[in-house]
């Protein structure tokens, strides 16, 4: 029997148990390697743990149907994910992302993949017009935030897509953000996804983890293929890590962003803040694209202070709220993205786009709201210059 609401699919998703014994959860295997049966006999299809493992094939079955792709993968961090992404593609080839992409996405093809002859080069992904003039003979993708980070730009995944095939591409959505209980990018027409799952997908800032889900055959054998052969797989505790955090992922999920929308509300209508971030405000810029393609505005955002405020100071008398790389664990973190997780791009760069030094990310956890938003007010009090 099948099940189509997704907070039944988070618990009984992929391989829901072991069939060998009947445990309700899928066991750990540690094992390095397999018996094989005979020359070219292998049990149960597995050889050797790097090419496939029962725990982390339980995982990337549950990615893979909560984003309705063809199969998931499993890696050691999000930039190893997108790192076997990007490795698709050959000399020559140029990747447009997003403007606000994440500082790791950003270094990794500046700094990596350029070496190679691949180039990566910041798109106006959330203007359709502007995004289409951007495409180059060179562009064979696109990689989406939506939000982006960490600015929280939207970006209307349907209508790139679009425009994206008409012109051959290949459109890769980062949806760590938003994961697949508030987005499916996939239904958007998306060809590919990628997660940070260390973030909302583990949920308890206890381990790093990447998750790539393909729409295709062939993409289903290059990224099986580049899996193997980089070996930069995830191990099988942290599979089943990461498993049970998706469990929950629901019902954290609804109270991050239960949180999240009381903050944004707080920050938007106090005289210290200058600017909020979030795509759950009505007043925000992308609000009825967000809307339309995702369940509600999420649970991250950014904002700047007023100029009489003091931001190191700031961060300084945070006492609930750490700071801290990282977002989307139950507990409330914050960080400054320029000197932090956007510290790799240059400044140039960084203030074309908005990435200011005032800036100030902040991932509500999912503590008494009251909590968090009486350590914001007595912070942003005691910054005053």
């Amino acid at each position: 029997m099948s099940y189509d609401k997704v907070n039944t699919k988070l618990i009984h998703g992929g391989i829901p148990m072991d069939e060998y014994t009947g445990a309700v959860n899928v066991p750990v295997y540690l094992t390095s390697t397999f018996k094989q049966d005979g020359l070219g006999v292998r049990r149960r299809g597995y050889e050797y743990a790097r090419t496939g493992n029962p725990t982390r094939e339980a995982l990337e079955a549950l990615i893979a149907e909560l984003d309705g792709g063809l199969a998931g993968f499993a890696f050691s961090s999000g930039l190893a994910a997108i790192d076997t992404v990007l490795s698709l593609f050959k000399e020559g080839d140029e990747i447009l992302t997003s403007e606000n992409v994440y500082g790791g996405t950003f270094r990794i093809l500046d700094q990596v993949f350029s070496h190679f002859g691949i180039k990566g080069r910041l798109a106006h992904t959330e203007d359709p017009a502007r995004f289409a003039a951007e495409i180059s003979d060179q562009t064979k993708a696109v990689l989406i935030e939506s939000p982006a980070n960490p600015l929280m730009e939207i970006t209307d995944i349907r209508t790139i897509s679009d425009i994206a095939h008409e012109k051959g591409l290949t459109v890769i959505v980062d949806n760590t953000f938003m994961t697949p209980y508030l987005q499916k990018p996939i239904e958007l027409g998306a060809d590919i996804v990628v997660y940070s799952a260390t973030k909302y997908l583990a949920g308890h800032s206890d381990l790093v983890a990447g998750l790539v889900v393909v729409t295709t055959e062939e993409l289903k054998e290059r990224v099986a293929f580049l899996q193997n052969s980089k070996g930069a797989v995830l191990p099988p505790f942290d599979s089943w890590l990461l498993i049970r955090g998706i469990k929950t992922l629901g019902v954290r999920l609804d109270r991050h962003v239960a949180n999240a929308e009381k903050i944004a509300a707080w920050l938007d209508e106090n005289s210290d803040v200058k600017t909020v971030y979030y795509p759950g405000l009505k007043n925000s810029a992308g609000y009825e694209i967000n809307k339309k393609q995702a369940r509600n505005g999420g649970a991250m955002m950014s904002f700047e202070l007023t100029e009489d405020h003091d931001i190191a100071v700031f961060f300084e008398q945070l006492r609930l709220i750490m700071l801290a790389e990282s977002l989307g664990g139950v507990e409330s973190l914050i960080c400054h993205p320029a000197s932090m997780t956007h510290a790799s791009i240059p400044k140039e760069i960084r203030e074309k786009v908005g990435i200011t030094d005032q800036l100030i990310r902040l991932s509500p956890g999912i503590e008494d709201v009251d909590d968090i938003i009486a350590d914001l007010d007595q912070a942003i009090w005691k910054s005053r210059k």
